[in-house]
């Protein structure tokens, strides 16, 4: 007699709870999707003990007939897809018939429903996946469900539920999301009788933003929209002082249903990379729509991850846009004044760039939104240590003059390994269309501060276009020479064409070494200075493995290494901007950076990061005295470097005072 024998389907049905019901947000998520598939305009959201006792949600959406109802709670049924080339082309939130059918054989489910052209009602009882007769009753236009005991009939997953504060929290989140996904949706959430959120419908992200996630980061956001044949992209992105030490800040949406993707989320920290500080994370909240037959959404029971058909095209578009972004914006961190504001008021945010719908755009969804809107020096230094001789050297107009543009690949970082295997392949755009720091070709022509040519009178000599496209974008660049004072022997104080600037001078300096020690690399005229006596250095046996892996992308950048027996190396030549240093610090500190530092994924990434250190080791410390003519020289090179408003680890290079803040402070306004 065999031993293979079919399920039976309350089995079946449990076994599918499994995936698509994990916890009460999980049933708050399905049935938020369920009432907006409907076309719901409101939508009311009662828990009760987190979910465990109870989730209620009520919409004014279509609403069932009685034939219907029984149907919706079966496996698999659904009004969403009628064959199986509608699902190639879902364009619903919900699709796959599973949800109710996983929810009533967990818990016990009452649900009223009315079509607008009925006279009355309809209701079912569901416990335990049995189903009740169905009845008569009165109810409004629209559709309630009451999903209570969730996992009763399932004692062990109940006990793996957490306290009831951390399931309401995770209910929280979800109605967050998509409170963030459909703006034009009036929802209401209560939690253990308690009103948390009354959301009234609006037509763009930014007040439900500011709502949760509070008014300083809503005022710090960006406006980002960009389209590229028929995939749109639109929402904000966080001023990189808006950072986050998890990605709970990322919020991706896909034709309004809220992903997580390991493609759009690296591109996203590309995006923000030599922005940020290591172990930092952006905040964003981006919606892209894409034809739906260019997307797979069933890749999961849970519908939050996604498979794109050109991933290479997706990937390219969301890190060109951000980057340009961030180029035509002024990312100085700016200090302002706190501002007492009554707990109870409402918070109001001016939609400064974020137009409304009525203003034509992307169709499709509510609140996406349309159309946003020197001279040289030099270091004249005598008696000084070789360190200091040597770095103010890079600031001679004739070294600069000299140097090429940068190729794109320098200091770029590509797509990861694993994204490889996704369809299609990764190709970043050629250079005419796209630069790290330039975005587009096709931006950079809709802005005239950012289409004027390379060789444009105003341009310093050795300006490349990033440089000059950065200087037209930043007022404070543009304002002119800054004259500035030290102080603490760290700091410079500078006045601006609006207010004061607090600059760090390790920081700039370390910018400024960073952009001139790249274009170095890219022409292969990186100095070294060989020694008279190579130097042994001795290293652990996984320090000397990963110096001597990486021994051609040393000799790149000036240090010349090579095996000497052991777990010894031999340094030959070290670069002559880091003579100050001994040869055994630099390649024991070099060591302890590649072995203990997570790898980049490509060799361009791994040179950017060694690229980082030894800028930092070059610049100018914290506690080094600046002569006048030095600080004249580091402020007015300021403007001839791409984002010399962070220093490459992510660190603000300045701080900027409005002087309407200073006087705000003093009382005089």
């Amino acid at each position: 007699m065999g031993v293979i024998r079919q399920l039976p389907q309350s089995v079946v049905n449990q076994i599918a709870a499994g995936e698509v019901v994990e916890r009460p947000s999980s049933v708050v998520k399905e049935l938020l999707e369920n009432a907006i598939d409907a076309g719901a305009t409101r939508v009311d959201v009662s828990v009760e003990r987190g979910g465990k006792d109870l989730v209620r949600v009520a919409d004014n959406g279509l609403g069932m007939a009685p034939d219907d109802l029984a149907l919706a709670f079966q496996p698999h049924a659904t009004s969403k897809l009628a064959d199986v080339e509608d699902l190639c082309r879902v364009r619903t939130l919900g699709f796959r018939g599973e949800a109710l059918a996983a929810i009533a054989e967990v818990s016990r489910v009452r649900c009223q429903t009315r079509q607008a052209e009925a006279t009355e009602g309809s209701e079912i009882t569901i416990e335990a996946g049995i189903a009740g007769p169905i009845k008569g009753c009165g109810c409004p236009t629209g559709t309630v469900m009451e999903v209570r005991n969730l996992f009763f009939n399932t004692p062990v997953r109940r006990t793996f539920l957490k306290s009831d504060t951390t399931e309401a929290g995770h209910v929280a989140e979800t109605f967050a999301r998509i409170a963030l996904a459909h703006p034009e949706v009036h929802l209401t959430f209560r939690s253990g009788g308690k009103i948390v959120h009354d959301l009234p419908p609006v037509t763009g992200m930014r007040e439900r933003i500011a709502i949760f996630f509070g008014r300083e980061l809503a005022e710090s956001l960006l406006w980002v929209e960009s389209r590229l044949d028929n995939v749109s992209l639109w929402g904000y992105v966080a001023h990189p002082s808006q950072s986050r030490s998890s990605n709970k800040g990322q919020f991706l949406f896909v034709g309004g249903r809220y992903v997580r993707d390991r493609s759009l989320g690296h591109a996203l920290g590309e995006a923000y990379r030599g922005l940020l500080m290591v172990g930092r994370n952006p905040v964003a909240f981006l919606h892209l729509e894409v034809p739906p037959e260019e997307v797979d959404v069933n890749v999961h029971p849970t519908k939050i991850e996604v498979r794109f058909r050109d991933p290479q095209r997706v990937y390219s578009h969301l890190l060109s846009t951000l980057r340009q972004t961030f180029l035509s914006s002024d990312l100085h961190t700016r200090l302002q004044a706190a501002q007492d504001q009554p707990a109870e008021a409402a918070v109001t945010i001016p939609s400064r760039s974020e137009p409304s719908e009525t203003d034509g755009g992307f169709p499709g969804r509510a609140g996406a939104a349309a159309t946003a809107a020197g001279r040289g020096a030099t270091y004249e230094l005598t008696a000084r240590a070789p360190d200091r001789q040597t770095v103010s050297s890079w600031f001679e107009p004739g070294r600069a003059a000299a140097t090429p543009t940068i190729p794109d690949s320098v200091g770029r970082v590509e797509p990861p390994e694993w994204s490889r295997s996704l369809p299609g392949q990764f190709q970043f755009a050629a250079a005419d269309t796209f630069d790290e720091f330039g975005g587009s070709a096709a931006a950079q022509a809709t802005s005239p501060a950012l289409s004027r040519d390379v060789s444009d009178s105003s341009s310093a000599p050795g300006e490349t276009a990033s440089a000059i496209r950065q200087r037209h974008a930043d007022p404070e660049l543009a304002a002119g020479p800054l004259k500035a004072i030290q102080v603490h022997d760290s700091y410079l104080i500078a006045e601006t064409k609006d207010g004061m600037m607090v600059i760090d001078q390790h920081a700039l300096h370390e910018r400024i070494l960073y952009e001139e020690l790249r274009q170095r690399v890219a022409a292969g005229k990186v100095e070294s200075q060989g020694l008279l006596v190579p130097e042994p250095v001795h290293l652990s046996a996984d320090e000397a493995a990963a110096i001597l892996e990486h021994r051609e992308l040393l000799a790149e950048l000036g240090l010349d290494v090579e095996p000497f027996g052991g777990d010894t190396v031999l340094v030959r030549s070290t670069p002559v901007m880091l003579t100050h240093l001994t040869p055994e610090r630099l390649v024991r500190d070099l060591a302890e950076h590649v072995h203990t530092q997570p790898i980049p994924p490509s060799r361009d990434a791994m040179v950017a990061e060694l690229l980082h250190m030894v800028a930092c080791k070059a610049a100018v410390k914290a506690g080094d005295k600046l002569s006048p003519e030095e600080i004249e020289a580091l402020l007015e090179r300021r403007h001839l470097v791409a984002d010399s408003h962070h220093c490459p680890h992510g660190r603000p290079t300045a701080l900027v005072f409005t002087k309407a803040e200073l006087e705000k402070q003093f009382g005089r306004i």
